[in-house]
């Protein structure tokens, strides 16, 4: 096992990660000594520091937003420390996600799960590429996995990307006033609700005009 963990500064894409070669339980021992969260891919391990203020506030507010949407059901909502673990060996976190009972964890990890419904990626400029194709490629092999949801930072503008019956993944797009339907765990939430006083972190007003990105085909693992 390496001797030390490089922590690396906010928002550093995944290719300019600092590698160090290890196992899986190597990977986990690190991760409970380090102060910092740490995606695990092949034998790699990569620190992940935190986003802009406008990140955190709408890392917070999908939390919220996802708790409050689903108190009193089955499924529960989980921020960004708890970890999941991929079907290949990889370790990922969220920002924000839906688990339904029973939770499954893995036999090499037993403080992440295997099995979320929903997961919620609030985007940046140095992951936006990542958690548009590489990662979502990651989560597309999760089987519990119904709905997909990036979060814009530029603007008020929510991706959200729902598995059809015969696998497909199909995309709507939400701007203000609009609820993204999450309709595998029974609840919605209110595009207003998770830029609310966004302009307070640095993010931007309700008015800012964001057209439609060129999206790439979603990679797969």
């Amino acid at each position: 096992m390496a001797s030390s963990v490089v922590t690396l500064p906010a928002e550093v894409p995944m290719s300019a990660a600092a590698r160090l070669r290890m196992s899986y339980a190597d990977y986990l021992l690190a991760e409970e000594q380090a102060e910092l969260r740490h995606e695990f891919h092949d034998g790699d391990m990569y620190a992940m520091a935190g986003g802009t203020p406008a990140h955190g506030r709408l890392t917070q507010q999908a939390g919220w937003a996802l708790g409050d949407a689903l108190r009193h059901k089955r499924c529960m909502a989980q921020g960004n420390s708890q970890r999941v673990y991929l079907p290949d060996g990889r370790a990922v976190y969220p920002d924000a996600m839906v688990v339904c009972p029973p939770l499954h964890h893995p036999p090499e990890d037993p403080d992440a799960v295997t099995n979320p419904t929903v997961v919620i990626e609030v985007l940046s400029s140095s992951t936006e590429a990542y958690d548009r194709g590489r990662k979502f490629g990651y989560y597309q092999t999760i089987p519990s996995l119904q709905h997909y949801v990036l979060v814009v930072q530029e603007a008020w503008r929510v991706e959200h990307y729902r598995r059809d019956t015969d696998g497909r993944w199909t995309l709507s797009v939400h701007g203000p006033g609009d609820h993204v339907h999450l309709d595998a765990v029974e609840a919605r939430i209110a595009v207003d609700e998770l830029y609310d006083r966004i302009e307070l972190f640095g993010g931007p007003p309700r008015s800012t005009s964001y057209p439609p990105p060129a999206l790439p085909s979603p990679e797969r693992a």
